[in-house]
């Protein structure tokens, strides 16, 4: 199945995985329309995108401001949400709360209300996609907030796919993958992180955000997945 003509919204569709997502649908000939939080990024986006994309400023967090943007974009076929702020790792003892809700308004929250708002227009055979991650599944010291996230994901996933039926509703977990998601972590750590991860792997290497891009075309394609969980880690569950 193609998704040459088929129109897509990828909320935080600027950078990262939602950016892979979007040039990746564009690139089979889909009509894509990306938004994030900055206009910077949506206009960085855009000049990687082919000519005929839309780009939107939408804070993910603010529900009036998803019900205005979904009636701005009208009838479409499937909604990604890849949003979020980079990851949030640290002891329980140490946590702050604050920083801990904030990290959940966006990424669980804001697909929420994503899909709340979306769905209703998205066209017959259409599907959404959503983002976890494989903390988990097998979560480490430290993530906590993560772990809980993920789980909660996993979760929604499965009740919005008997909610909204015959809507397909599906979410990939990615690994550790190569993105911003990892940018608070000082330079030398990331890069040890990477170089650690890719040597436990059975693949050797640490995800490109390409490499897991496929599993969202994969979902929207796939008319006979929903509530589906994809692992695109690399084997880390594994080992």
């Amino acid at each position: 199945m193609s998704l040459r003509g088929q129109r897509i919204v990828v909320i935080g569709g600027t950078a990262g995985l939602g950016l892979a997502v979007a040039e990746a649908a564009a690139g089979e000939g889909a009509e894509v329309v990306v938004a994030s939080r900055r206009q910077e990024s949506v206009a960085a986006a855009l000049k990687r995108l082919p000519d005929g994309a839309e780009g939107h400023v939408l804070d993910a967090t603010d529900e009036e401001a998803v019900r205005a943007f979904f009636e701005r974009v009208g009838a479409f076929d499937h909604l990604v949400y890849t949003a979020g702020d980079s990851i949030l790792l640290g002891g329980l003892a140490e946590s702050d709360l604050v920083r801990a809700r904030g990290f959940l308004d966006t990424r669980l929250w804001g697909a929420y209300t994503a899909v709340k708002h979306g769905a209703p227009a998205i066209r017959p055979g259409g599907s959404v996609v959503l983002t976890t991650g494989t903390a988990g599944r097998r979560p480490m010291p430290g993530t906590t907030v993560a772990a809980s996230l993920c789980g909660a994901m996993e979760s929604l996933t499965r009740a919005l796919a008997l909610e909204l039926a015959p809507v397909r509703v599906n979410v990939v977990s990615p690994g550790v993958v190569r993105t911003d998601l990892w940018r608070d972590l000082p330079e030398a750590e990331r890069e040890a992180l990477y170089a650690s991860t890719a040597g436990s792997l059975p693949v050797g290497r640490v995800g490109e955000p390409a490499d897991v891009a496929e599993a969202y075309l994969y979902l929207m394609r796939g008319g006979y997945s929903t509530g589906s969980v994809v692992v695109v880690d690399g084997g880390g569950t594994l080992v």
